[in-house]
């Protein structure tokens, strides 16, 4: 079981779906994951179940790979799990969850957008400009800077779920690029793919951020290093160059056309 442990995820449900299956039951959705790299024994580490959970989950996982056979696991090092399905989030990372919600809505909004999407008039044309300007000035540089910059610098970036997250801001980002070349060849389709899975990649990213990273992260944060996240938060948003509620008049704009 060892060699499973340290194997990423992904490969393992190729060669056992049922393995999803079984952390679908447990709140861990690794199946539907673009990356899939990260190891069993880190996603069990970083869910922080609760520990008759953990040897439940673990003993059904061994069932299947190893059908018949009674497979010991070695303990998995990890911090007390709580028995709450509440979340707390420590200030630094309620601000990030907070900024999500802003996100969210916009995201919930492309199918809307989509169906009434116009590249022929200046008014269509300002609408898609006005989005990515949403997304490449708000969640991408207000947002996802503080993460990237700041936040990520307290860990060990060659952890595979901070390397996952990477690879979910990279794609963001491709979408997005992928939107204005395809704005400036007037190709309407192309618009709209890219715009519907910048917003499936958030839906995921945005879960497994609040309900998994964050978490994580702020179990193993110190009192101090929260303050120092906080104050450099802080820093942050005071020299970004423009003010975030702009893009909250955009969003309640297009809720109330919508």
């Amino acid at each position: 079981m060892e060699a499973y442990l340290n194997k990423g995820i992904k490969a393992i449900i190729d060669q056992f779906p049922e393995v999803g299956n079984i952390l679908d039951e447990y709140g861990i959705g690794c199946a539907p994951c673009n990356v899939g790299t990260c190891l069993l024994k880190d996603i069990v580490e970083i869910h922080n179940l609760p520990a008759d959970k953990e040897q439940e989950m673990m003993s059904m996982i061994s069932g299947v790979i190893y059908p018949g056979r009674e497979i010991a696991f070695p303990k998995i090092k990890r911090e007390k799990a709580t028995v709450s399905k509440e979340i707390s989030y420590s200030p630094p990372m309620k601000r990030l969850v907070d900024e999500h919600v802003l996100i969210k809505r916009w995201v919930a909004l492309i199918p809307e957008v989509l169906k009434d999407l116009d590249i022929e008039s200046k008014d269509g044309i300002q609408l898609i400009l006005d989005g990515v300007d949403f997304i490449r000035s708000y969640a991408d540089r207000y947002h996802h800077g503080k993460e990237e910059e700041i936040l990520f610098k307290y860990f060990d970036e060659d952890l595979e779920i901070l390397k996952v997250i990477h690879e979910d801001h990279e794609q963001a980002r491709a979408h997005v690029r992928a939107i204005i070349e395809a704005l400036d060849r007037k190709d309407k389709d192309a618009i709209s793919e890219n715009l519907r899975k910048y917003g499936e990649i958030l839906n995921e990213h945005i879960k497994k951020e609040d309900e998994i990273l964050y978490p994580w992260m702020d179990r193993n944060l110190t009192v101090s290093q929260v303050g120092e996240l906080f104050s450099k938060f802080n820093e942050a948003d005071d020299s970004i160059g423009y003010s975030p509620e702009r893009y909250l008049t955009f969003i309640e704009g297009l809720e109330e056309r919508y």
